[in-house]
């Protein structure tokens, strides 16, 4: 195994979709990788740890943060693996963590995880208030990536820099600033019933900050330049100024932000800002749904044709995602919208929550999403948002859950420096800088501890499909008669079309086999036997002239499953047992 599955904490986005899909469609426990996903920033946290902690093998970390230039930075989450504190990304975490919670609180509630959600966000915007320690000055960044990179140390034991680096009038960084603004402003309406006071603090903090991004402007990347290599702010500053000033207009609605909107937008409108991308740098299709809904409320008034050209922008983006616009978003083989190689899943996740969104929006409305092939009804946003999680969560043509714990196919060996060296509470022996890459980075084995919850990322290929051997091509025939268990027998075999699609004209199906076993005892050794196989297939391990298990479970228990995926442009490949034993 090799560590190349990434982490990013920018995540928030399906930590909450997850939460609301069981009330909707029916297909993965969502509510149980919502929990999962809430604990993955509990095993992000910096600093002194609270009593409640549930992720018991972190200790308390970054002690001393922010003490060498005269603050307390004390706390917030440590970015993917890393043990650095990137401002922008985490303050982009907390508005989509808190976005969530404003639209899907009671969803959240009767799953028991609105208050593991709140105190999620709450962890963020301590840290982010501690970081604002002046009207115009915010400390975006504690620790950088070039040491951080040259050592493989648990948080706990961290020897590498961690200077901290500010943005203040003579180093502007509006980008940085706004995104602050705005994560300020949609954790004040969270906190606006169970905790007033801090709802108030919060809305100061967020008033401070769009002042201060509005007025000393320029990107941040550019006075914070250590940051360049990990987090670039490609897109500038102008989508932050707006995506603030829309969440400060829904958290207050002072008129101020209203007529921010109206006029910036009617510049950008003139020359054009439609996404196919929505995530940490890039916010234009945020906004854009946020103004819809404003102007779907009947908010928008005289500047009614200005918001308009939002929404339409806004639809332009659900649209392309859909594959039904003019310029539609890429996708792979097996259905993930696809942006980049690297760290792919914060694209799918983010257009995911905002396909949700609008939906709600749209039903709430009572209207149809218009794209270039016609109306689309707004339960089919809800479905492909489906679709893109379900991928996540195992529906893909590996038959591997992203998520870290979730099903019984997940990453047992990610890139997360915390979750690869043993905890601190069971070995406190020193990790030091180098010797972490020697004992720990190569060792060959999974995780001494679990990353409950993480996402991970690996590169991604768009592979080719060209089948391994001539074959003919007859639509594939449903298989109505899988392999039963019986006496003899104890294990069936079930297989389906999950999806087909037409790449140069050729069709192709992606199958997905299921082996049960029927009986109450274990199986152990099994040996299958696939015939008639004329693509690649993911899953299972070959050897010789048949198929086993993966390495990581060469056992079957009573009751349980696992499944195992192919693609092919024909009929279902035979799939048979050849012999297993029985303990």
């Amino acid at each position: 195994m090799e560590k190349n599955l990434g982490l990013c904490i920018s995540m928030g986005s399906l930590f909450f979709l997850i939460g609301i899909l069981p009330l909707a469609l029916a297909g993965h426990d969502y509510g149980q990788a919502l929990s999962k996903s809430i604990l993955f920033f509990e095993a992000q946290r910096s600093g002194y740890l609270p009593r409640n902690q549930r992720v018991q093998w972190r200790g308390h970390s970054g002690l001393n943060d922010g003490k060498i230039s005269g603050v307390d930075l004390v706390g917030g989450y440590y970015d993917a693996g890393d043990n650095v504190k990137f401002g922008l990304p985490m303050a982009f975490t907390i508005t989509m963590m808190s976005w969530s919670i404003i639209e899907y609180g009671r969803q959240m509630a009767s799953s028991g995880e609105l208050g593991n959600a709140i105190a999620a966000v709450k962890w963020g915007t301590d840290y982010l208030i501690k970081a604002h320690p002046q009207p115009y000055v915010l400390y975006g960044e504690v620790g950088d990536g070039y040491t951080d990179h040259y050592c493989w140390q648990r948080p706990e034991d961290m020897t590498t820099s961690r200077a901290a680096y500010r943005i203040d009038p003579s180093h502007p960084g509006s980008d940085i600033v706004g995104e602050t603004a705005a994560a300020m402003a949609a954790a004040s309406i969270v906190f606006r019933r169970c905790n007033p006071s801090y709802s108030v603090e919060l809305l100061k903090h967020a008033y401070q900050l769009f002042d201060f991004a509005n007025k000393y402007r320029g990107k941040y990347d550019s006075s914070i330049t250590v940051a360049q290599k990990y987090y670039r702010s490609v897109s500038g500053y102008a989508d932050e100024l707006l995506w603030a000033a829309a969440w400060l207009y829904k958290a207050t609605n002072n008129y101020y932000y209203f007529n921010y909107l109206a006029y910036n937008g009617n510049i950008l409108g003139r020359s054009g800002w439609a996404m196919t991308e929505f995530g940490w740098d890039v916010k234009y299709a945020g906004v854009q749904t946020l103004v819809a809904k404003f102007l779907m409320q009947g908010k928008a008034g005289h500047n009614t044709p200005i918001f308009k050209k939002y929404q339409e922008k806004a639809e332009f983006f659900m649209c392309s995602c859909l594959g039904k616009g003019t310029r539609n978003v890429q996708k792979t083989p097996g259905g993930l919208i696809f942006r980049q190689r690297w760290n792919n899943m914060q694209f799918v996740t983010s257009a995911s929550f905002l396909l949700t969104v609008y939906s709600d929006y749209l039903s709430s409305a009572g209207k149809f999403l218009k794209c270039a092939t016609g109306n689309v009804a707004p339960s089919e946003l809800l479905s492909f948002a489906k679709s893109q999680v379900d991928y996540i969560l195992g529906d893909n043509p590996r038959a591997t859950s992203y998520m870290v714990g979730y099903g019984n196919n997940y990453p047992r060996q990610v890139h997360h420096r915390a979750a690869s060296i043993v905890s601190i509470k069971q070995n406190p022996s020193f990790v030091s800088c180098r010797g972490g890459y020697a004992t720990w980075f190569s060792r060959k084995a999974s995780d001494p501890n679990l990353l409950t919850g993480a996402l991970c990322v690996k590169p991604v290929e768009l592979p080719s499909l060209k089948p391994i051997a001539t074959q003919p091509e007859p639509a594939p025939k449903p298989v109505t008669n899988p392999a039963q268990a019986s006496s003899a027998n104890p294990i069936a075999i079930a297989q389906k079309v999950t999806t087909s699609w037409i790449s140069k004209g050729k069709t192709y199906y992606r199958y997905s086999t299921k082996v049960t076993n029927k009986s109450s005892k274990t199986l152990k050794n099994i040996k299958l036997s696939v015939s008639k196989l004329y693509g690649p297939l993911w899953g299972l391990t070959k050897s010789g002239d048949f198929y086993f298990f993966p390495a990581w479970t060469n056992s079957l228990a009573g009751g349980k499953s696992i499944e195992f995926v192919y693609i092919q442009s024909s009929s279902p490949a035979e799939v048979s047992i050849s012999s297993y034993t029985l303990v």
